[in-house]
This record gives structure tokens, C-alpha cells and sequence, in this order.
């Protein structure tokens, strides 16, 4: 289709501002950036449209339509919410470049404007798909009507006689036309799609498994998913996006059948921006428990937050299920890349059993992210047997296994540079413990971060090793370790009858929670807070820190 046929269509509001002498430019596809330098997912012809969300000032415009224009895109679309305007800066960098320039009213959203390109350009250049894009809404529609992504995939079957499915990054299976793949061949194709990003390699990639000849193309979403305005490391993302393999060899296809495929990705793109700004709902409530918890709120106070979130993770659940907390980092050399983002999305699909399909079962796990850690609250319904006996800790997380299907894609798109550690706590049954669980998935996660390996993991099954190997430490040991930590606490004792030991212990027995040993030894807050803090000035520990607690809680079982 040509630029001109765009103003023609009333439908998508669009105004030239500029590059009227270049309205016969032939569109070939259509990007939504706000990169402020996207060239590296642009291969000439597309109508980019942007938010202007990459321009701070009015220096940034040049470069960027530069580095469009050196790309050989047909024409820019700005859209006019963010600004009210187009800025003059930008309409005039576009003249210097013989780039035409639209503006899209904040009336017509990106999608629409997409939704017509593709059809357009598609329609023009292979009628045998033309349908795959009409039935664009049926996409973005929920319930048995829509389908999401399946819908799109079975027309590539029918249209085209095309076998294809939608992975994860750690190749479980989103959507896919026919029979489902192996978990084997799942993981093998996630593994080589990741590799092939981190190395840099242009799409599509192939590979054969099992005398199968497989293309894979990666589906990069626009929105809430996808990296933000000035993000340039394919880091960011490669542990999120989707991809799609398509059962052929795309090597010797024609460049209007591979624009084809590329205009299938943008569509279930679409649906998978849409899946992710659904689970906003949950990240939320994921951070609110997780702050009350580390705030040492009254149990009460977390067990109503729990309640309203057991109904949203696990629908139609009569009673209140155990709950375990699993705690992921994502470490890249050089710490220039956050990995609280990137291990939040990751833990998002870890948590999900690899051998179910769809999107739904990661939308009921809420995962919240505090730095560089992403935190998992995971319910475990509590299940009875014909006894009625509580089974609900039977079904709960174990550390390896959690990996055990995953690995080898992960490891892949870490690369040389890039690390993940897994911490799974025990489950607990009452608010009362998440704290404790806390914690213990954390130091679950250090011994996990302590191993050699891309991709390691640890539960709390071993962190009880420590009480089996206190008989073996020798006594001078053992007596020089506890002199060191409780002997400044026990003068100080014998002087002033401060039972700083006794607190000690309380302290370390209610997971650290103030309001809990407060009410346990019968003290105002303030009285607790100043024992703890003689504590922490005679030993020159902090008791905020699990290493100094571990440290007071060996010493004591020494003693």
C-alpha cells in the first residue's frame, strides 16, 4: 500500500504535517516504538508510530528521525496525546529528511491504525492470509468468541497449511494449532531462539529437531511488556518475549511471505500486551502484602490482605490455603541491567507447571519485585483427604523441580553474563508466618546464588542442615563463636537485669516481627526497640540483617 491511501481512510485521523512529495512511498509493515533508537528492529518501509515518550527536549528530535530516515522507513506517525502537539522541532527534522510526518489524533489508538496496515499490506500480498488479519479483533476479544492467539494460528494452518506455536521463553506452550510439541522439542526451540537473540543473529532463526525443520520468530510486545523509552539492551526483555515457531523452512521464503509471518507476530503481540497489563491487578497485590510483611504489620492486618487476594489467585477456593514464598534474582555482569523487572516477569512463568498450556495459569501468580529480587506469594489450596486430614502443604514448591524443565532455555538466554538464583521457602498456614517464610526463601536463594551454575535454586529443606551439623563443631569453636556474639550481652545482664537474652531470643522466635515479641514478653514497642537496640550496640551487629540473626540464632543453640 502507498502512504497516500492512509490519508484517504477518514477512519484512522491521520494529518500530514509534512513530505507531501513523498506520499507514494510503499508501506511494507508498521512499528510502535518509543526507543530513541529503535534501528535495530527496523528493516526498511515500516510507518513507525510513536508516543513521543522518547523526546525530552527539543535536541533529541533530529537524531531520531535521522536514524529513521538512514533506515528506509516509508513515513512517521506522532501521536498527539502525550504533547497536545506535534512539536516544531520534530516537523521540521522531518523536512530535513524527506520523512513525512502524520499526526494521529488522541481520538485513534495505535492499534487501530496497525490493525489497518497489516490488513492492507497483507491483503495486497497474499490473499491466502487476508483472513488471519480480518479477524484482528476476534483477537483482541475474550471469552469463546475471541480465542486470542489459537485463532490466529489455526488460519496459518487452514489458509496456509503453515503448523504453529507460541512459546515462552522457557518453552512452555502459549497457544498452537493441532497437536501440542513435546516438552523436549519445547525447550529445545526456546533454547535456540534466546541463544540466537543474546548472540545477536537476525530472525527468523532455524533449526531441526528430529528431521523437523523449524523457523522461530520473536514476538516483542509495545506495551506494559516490552522495554521502555530509551531502553537499548536486549537483556531487558529476551526472558519475556514470546515466540513463534512455525513448523518450515523459512530460508528460501519470498519477502512477502516472511512480512506475512512478521505481521502475525505484531497480532499476537497485541494479545500478549493485553495478558500483561491484566496482571497489574495481581503485581499489586503481590506489593502490598509483601510490604506489610517486611514492616512487621500485625498479622491481622496481612491475613485481610490475604483474603482479598486468595479470591483472585485462585478462584472459587472455599477455604484459606497455605501459603509459600519464592524469591528470584537475576544478576547480569556489569550491573548496568535492573534485575528486579526481568526476575519479576521470569518468576511469573517459572511458577507456571511446564506441561500446561495457555495464558491463564500465569495470570493467578502475583509476584511483586523490591530492587534487584523478585518476590513470589504462592497459595497452595489446602486440600482434605478422605480423613479429612489437611493436605494442603503435599502440593507445595520444591526448589529443584521448579528448574528442572526450565533450565536449559534460561541458561541459554543468559548467555555468559547473566545469573539466576531461586529461593523456595516452606509453606505456612497463617499470615503470622509469611515473614518467616520470607526470610527463609531469601537465604534459601544466597546458598542457591553460593553454587556454581547460570541457573541455580535452593528450598528450605537445606537450610535445616546447619542444627544436624552443630554437634560436630569443636567446642573451642564453638565456645569462642558464642563468647564473641553473648557475652557482651550477658554482662550487661549481670550489671543492670536488662534481660537482653531473653529478648534476644523472643525477638528471634517471632521472625522479628516488633509487635509480636512486644506483646509476647509483655512490653511496649518503644521499651522492645531500645533492648534490641542496646543489643545491636554491645555486639555491633543489626538485627535487620538474616546473616546477623543466623549468626545470634547459632550462637544461642551453642550455649
Amino acid at each position: 500500500m502507498r502512504l497516500r491511501a492512509l490519508l484517504e481512510t477518514e477512519a484512522l485521523g491521520l494529518r500530514l504535517l509534512g513530505g507531501e512529495g513523498e506520499l507514494d512511498r510503499t508501506v511494507r509493515g508498521v512499528m510502535t516504538t518509543d526507543l530513541r533508537d529503535p534501528s535495530r528492529y527496523l528493516s526498511g518501509g515500516e510507518l513507525v508510530l510513536t508516543g513521543l515518550a522518547w523526546r525530552r527536549n527539543s535536541a533529541d528530535s533530529e537524531p531520531f528521525v535521522r536514524i529513521l530516515a538512514s533506515a528506509g522507513v516509508a513515513g512517521l506517525a506522532a501521536g498527539e496525546a502525550e504533547l497536545q502537539a506535534i512539536p516544531d522541532d520534530l516537523v521540521s527534522a522531518c523536512v530535513r529528511n524527506r520523512l513525512p510526518l502524520f499526526a494521529v489524533n488522541e481520538d485513534v489508538a495505535f492499534a487501530t491504525i496497525t490493525e489497518y496496515v497489516v490488513r492492507q499490506v497483507s491483503g495486497e500480498r497474499a490473499g491466502d492470509l487476508a483472513a488471519v488479519v480480518d479477524r484482528h479483533r476476534r483477537l483482541m476479544t475474550s471469552g469463546p468468541a475471541g480465542g486470542g492467539p489459537d485463532v490466529v494460528l489455526d488460519l496459518l494452518t487452514t489458509d496456509l497449511d503453515l503448523r504453529a506455536w507460541v512459546l515462552s521463553p522457557t518453552g512452555r506452550q502459549i497457544a498452537g494449532a493441532g497437536e501440542p510439541l513435546a516438552p523436549g522439542v519445547c525447550a529445545a526451540l526456546a533454547s535456540e531462539h534466546l541463544a540466537a537473540v543474546r548472540t545477536g543473529r537476525r530472525g527468523p532463526h532455524r533449526i531441526s529437531i528430529q528431521g523437523i525443520t523449524y523457523s522461530l520468530f520473536p514476538i516483542r510486545g509495545h506495551g506494559r511488556g516490552a522495554a521502555g523509552p530509551g531502553a537499548r539492551d536486549v537483556r531487558e526483555t529476551v526472558l519475556s518475549d514470546w515466540l513463534l515457531a512455525v513448523e518450515a523452512d523459512a530460508g528460501d521464503w519470498p519477502a512477502e511471505r516472511l512480512d506475512l509471518l512478521q505481521g502475525v507476530t505484531q497480532l499476537i503481540a497485541v494479545e500478549r500486551d493485553r495478558r500483561d497489563a491484566a496482571r497489574t491487578v495481581r503485581r499489586r497485590l503481590a506489593q502490598e502484602v509483601l510490604e506489610l510483611v517486611q514492616t512487621g504489620a500485625p498479622p491481622a492486618e496481612i491475613a485481610a490482605r490475604l483474603r482479598v487476594a486468595a479470591p483472585v489467585l485462585l478462584p472459587g477456593l472455599g477455604a484459606a490455603p497455605h501459603w509459600q514464598v519464592v524469591v528470584a534474582r537475576v544478576d547480569w555482569e556489569g550491573g548496568e541491567i535492573p534485575g528486579g523487572p526481568v526476575a519479576q516477569s521470569l518468576l511469573e512463568e517459572i511458577l507456571v507447571d511446564p506441561s500446561v498450556s495457555g495464558p491463564e495459569p500465569s495470570d493467578r501468580i502475583a509476584v511483586a519485585h523490591a530492587g534487584d529480587e523478585a518476590i513470589a506469594l504462592v497459595p497452595l489450596p489446602s486440600l482434605s483427604g478422605d480423613a479429612g486430614e489437611d493436605k494442603g502443604p503435599d502440593s507445595a514448591l520444591h526448589a529443584d523441580e521448579l528448574l528442572a524443565a526450565v533450565r536449559d532455555p534460561l541458561a541459554a538466554g543468559l548467555a555468559d553474563d547473566g545469573r539466576l538464583t531461586l529461593g523456595v521457602s516452606a509453606a505456612v498456614h497463617s499470615a503470622e508466618g509469611l515473614r518467616g517464610a520470607l526470610e527463609e526463601a531469601r537465604h534459601a536463594r544466597r546458598v542457591a546464588a553460593a553454587r556454581p551454575g547460570r541457573v541455580c535454586a535452593a528450598g528450605h529443606h537445606e537450610l535445616a542442615s546447619h542444627v544436624l551439623l552443630l554437634p560436630f563443631v569443636p567446642d573451642d569453636v564453638r565456645r569462642a563463636f558464642t563468647a564473641r556474639l553473648l557475652d557482651p550481652l550477658r554482662d550487661y545482664d549481670r550489671r543492670h537485669r536488662a534481660e537482653l537474652i531473653p529478648t534476644l531470643e523472643a525477638f528471634l522466635d517471632c521472625d522479628g516481627s516488633w509487635t509480636r515479641c512486644a506483646t509476647r514478653l509483655h512490653l511496649h514497642v518503644n521499651t522492645l526497640r531500645y533492648r534490641v537496640g542496646r543489643i545491636e550496640q554491645l555486639t555491633g551487629r543489626d538485627l535487620s540483617r538474616l546473616e546477623d540473626k543466623l549468626d545470634f540464632f547459632l550462637a544461642l543453640r551453642m550455649s
